[in-house]
Parts: structure tokens; sequence; C-alpha cells
């Protein structure tokens, strides 16, 4: 008996053949730790609460980044916390001075697990124009671990959206094992 045919396609005879001919491409192996760890990091991505830490000219954009022309809203990321222990992102907008270096720590250690730093703007990626002076800190970086750079001088609120949505692709990759990967 062949095969029948529907158009251009060709069906096989039975589920049983399909499912012997198609075994590679239409299963995934994998345990049920794993499943849930995939699960849970997809969930964690689409909402992510930030906690706003604007600190010079950048903190403006951030603020804009939020309202109703770019609506972070349609990302989960609408309301921006108050309190690092309601918060999972610290957005660092702006210039760290080394006065304000143990608070930031402070804050970053408050929040619980698990938890991101995206760092906005050259004065927080590097220090900016203000890179040679006693008083700043030469990159956030060097106080609490970065997961994403917005770079620009200040950020458009665009920028700060697209890194959003890059630390969201960084979440949902997280613990995620694909067959064949080290």
């Amino acid at each position: 008996m062949s095969a029948q045919k529907k158009g251009p396609f060709e069906y096989p005879q039975t589920p049983k053949d399909y499912i012997a001919g198609n075994q590679e491409a239409n299963v995934v192996m994998t345990s049920l730790a794993d499943m849930i760890t995939w699960a849970q990091n997809y969930a964690r991505s689409r909402s992510i609460w930030p906690l706003g830490y604007g600190l010079a000219c950048c903190a403006i954009e951030m603020m804009a980044a939020a309202q109703a022309h770019y609506d972070l809203s349609r990302w989960g990321s609408e309301v921006f916390r108050s309190s690092p222990r309601q918060a999972d992102l610290m957005i660092v907008a702006g210039t760290v001075s080394v006065k304000m270096a143990p608070r930031l720590k402070r804050l970053f250690e408050q929040m619980p697990e698990p938890k991101w730093v995206l760092s906005m703007g050259q004065c927080a990626n590097s220090g900016g124009e203000f890179y040679d002076s006693y008083y700043t800190v030469q990159g956030v970086d060097t106080i609490v671990p970065v997961d994403v750079y917005v770079p620009g001088c200040p950020p458009r609120p665009e920028a700060l959206v697209e890194g959003i949505l890059k630390l969201r692709e960084k979440i949902e990759k997280q613990g995620l094992k694909i067959k064949g990967e080290a």
C-alpha cells in the first residue's frame, strides 16, 4: 500500500510510520528537573520587576521608558519597585560616585535571588566623561556583577527597552541544556 497523497505532500499510511520517520525532529529528551527549570526561567523572564537606581541624567530616560509612549508594561516590567526586597532587576542609570558605591552594593545584596543588574549609560558602564576623576567609579561592574550593558550618553528609552529584551533572552537560556551542547 502506498502513502496517501493530498496536494503536493505525502502522508504516511499509519501514525506509527509517521513517528518512525520523524523521531529525531519531533522528540526532545530532557529530565523533569530541566523542564521545570526551563518553565520557571521562561515565566521569570516575562515578569521582571526593576529597581530603579537613577543617579544622573540617564534616570530621566529610564523614567521615560516607563511612560505610555514606550510602555515597559508590554514586557512585564511596568512597576518600578522602591524596595530592593521586591525587585529582581537593578537598573543602574548614571554616574556612580565612590560615596554611592557601598549603598549600591547594600541594595544589591538585599535583593532576593535570582537577581540581575542592567548598567545604563556610559557613566555607569565605564565612568563616562568623568573616567579620570577621583570620585567616580570606573564602571558599576567593579561593585556588582552586570548582566546587560546599555550604551549611550544618555541612552534613549528604546535602548533601555532593548536591553531589557536582551536580559529576557538571557534569563530564558539560563539552565537550559540542549542535547549535544556542553
